[in-house]
């Protein structure tokens, strides 16, 4: 899902928020569903419809008013049963879907199989420019409703969509994916109601979905308030009254009205506190590992960083960077300096392999400085990182790296961070290709596939591609194991997939990141999933 996402909000907008809310954000009530939590968030980039939304903020919310076929056990991360009763197939390739009976959104709709295939339909279809439209490119039709060449579309629907009968529906792909059922708990694949339909602009200013929460208000730059629905018919139902999203700017902000008593969850420590928040919260705070990722992704549409050489001139730069030091020092090793383009989170068996990377990955300022040389030189004679300043201690890492790499190359001006004062504007200046050098690219993972971390970000044309790196090598070996029905042999494939992508260096790992939150003695069941989200449905409040 969601590339490089995290946002936060600014100082004076907070102390407004907080006088709306009272101190921690609490409702009225006590006991087992009863208070409400308040929570650091940041305005999402796009609107909250499934298929829209590829960023953390806006993922967080949909997790919360949405379930689909499948959900992420929020323990192991393991693809489990939500709303489908049964995922069937005898070639990976034909799929028949029931759905449960007794499943409604929250405004009394029921949900059906109609549901499923019109949402789906909807995301596809280019003339909605959905931006995780690409989620859907597996199933038949989709090269008519989403021409790649960005053409006219001669289909409103996908041929390999059809209902059945109120709770059963089918599914035909372009060719084999034997892990498609397990991607089908990500948000994009969510059922949407017919209010969708009938009244787009009124469900977009307040959603309606059929998870444990439902959208009470939103009010942007400030706050979102969600409640507890009653009503839901799941097993996992709230076990508070509901929880309010507080937007910052500026994780120390929201880390300072944590500790104020005015804000009740953190779940992106600042990295100046990482040092103290033991001490702080005395055991209110979680640091568990997670399925994050961050890179410095590259601007292939620039004809600077497109040309024969630069791989050398990436590497170059990939060796000029102490991640060991900088995880270190900076992160207090709530960081692990990566050595491949997935996660540990993975497994063995999932794909993770340590070492992939190779001496790439290894600081060598030395190697760095010839390769740099050898490759042409940097573009312009320096590199600008770009990120934004408004969530994750961007500022601290990036001024490190440049340090790391100036010290390599002995000048002092061969690297600047270029820093972007919002997420929403940062997201926006990498989907209108303004970059002209690197850039920070987060990713946490939208389900626990290692297909999850190599081909929406470095696939052709992928959702999430920002770069725009392309390599006939890579999307062979990627096909070749979407269509692989043995597990094993699947991830071999894209291991060897990760092979091009190191050879060319597409894109530079840093870290693996953990997940760390703080909370207040409000809370009680407070945890972090594998995506590094807190499981909000859980969290009781005294």
């Amino acid at each position: 899902m969601r590339g490089a996402r995290h946002g936060r909000w600014a100082a004076g907008a907070a102390a407004a928020a907080l006088a709306v809310t009272a101190c921690g954000g609490g409702g009225s009530g006590g006991g087992d569903g009863g208070a409400m939590l308040s929570s650091s968030w940041g305005d999402p980039q796009n609107p909250l419809e499934p298929a829209n939304t590829n960023e953390v903020q806006g993922g967080k919310v949909l997790d919360m008013i949405f379930r689909s076929l499948k959900k992420y056990n929020p323990g192991t991360g393991e693809a489990e049963d939500m709303l489908a009763e049964k995922i069937e197939t005898t070639d990976s390739q034909n799929f028949t879907i029931t759905i449960e009976d007794g499943w409604t959104f929250s405004n009394g709709e029921p949900v059906t199989a109609k549901s499923f295939v019109d949402a789906w339909n909807y995301g596809a279809s280019l003339r909605n420019n959905q931006k995780n439209a690409y989620f859907f490119g597996y199933i038949e039709g989709y090269d008519k409703t989403h021409p790649e060449d960005g053409g006219k579309q001669t289909a409103d629907t996908l041929s390999g969509l059809k209902v059945v009968d109120d709770r059963t529906f089918t599914v035909k792909l372009s060719q084999k994916f034997s892990t498609f059922p397990d991607t089908l708990g990500y948000p994009a694949f969510a059922p949407l109601p017919r209010a969708f339909f009938d009244d787009h602009d009124a469900w977009v200013r307040k959603p309606v979905g059929n998870g444990p929460y439902s959208v009470d208000s939103y009010t942007k730059g400030a706050q979102m308030v969600l409640k507890k629905w009653d009503g839901y018919p799941g097993t996992d139902k709230a076990h508070n009254g509901g929880v309010i999203l507080k937007v910052y700017t500026d994780n120390n902000t929201a880390y300072t009205d944590l500790m104020a008593g005015n804000l009740d969850l953190v779940d992106d420590v600042p990295a100046a506190q990482l040092k103290n928040v033991q001490s702080d919260l005395s055991g209110r705070y979680i640091n568990t590992p997670a399925g994050i990722m961050q890179t410095l992704a590259f601007p292939y549409y620039d004809e600077d960083w497109g040309k024969p050489g630069m791989d050398k001139v990436r590497k170059g730069l990939s060796m000029a960077i102490n991640r060991e030091q900088i995880t270190e020092t900076i992160f207090q090793k709530t960081r692990t300096p990566a050595t491949d383009w997935t996660s540990p989170v993975l497994g063995q068996d999932g794909g993770f392999k340590a070492g992939l990377c190779g001496d790439g990955c290894e600081y060598d300022p030395e190697e760095a400085k010839r390769l740099i040389e050898e490759g042409g030189g940097l573009p312009g004679g320096q590199v600008k990182i770009t990120y934004n300043t408004d969530a994750g201690s961007h500022k601290a890492w990036v001024d490190a790296v440049c340090n790391s790499i100036n010290n390599a190359l002995d000048n002092d001006k061969a690297c600047v961070g270029n820093p972007i004062g919002t997420f929403a504007d940062f997201r926006n200046q990498i989907t209108e290709r303004k970059m002209s050098g690197p850039f920070r690219a987060g990713w946490q993972m939208d389900y626990p596939l290692i297909q999850n971390f190599l081909q929406p970000l470095y696939y052709t044309n992928a959702s999430s591609n920002d770069g725009k790196w392309s390599n006939a090598d890579f999307d062979r070996l990627v096909d070749t194991a979407n269509a692989e029905s043995d597990t094993a042999k699947a991830v071999q494939a894209f291991q060897q997939a990760e092979d091009v992508l190191r050879d060319a260096m597409a894109a530079i790992p840093l870290w693996y990141q953990n997940g760390s939150a703080g909370y207040s003695e409000r809370l009680s069941g407070v945890r972090l999933n594998p995506f590094s989200v807190p499981v909000y449905n859980e969290i009781k409040v005294s």
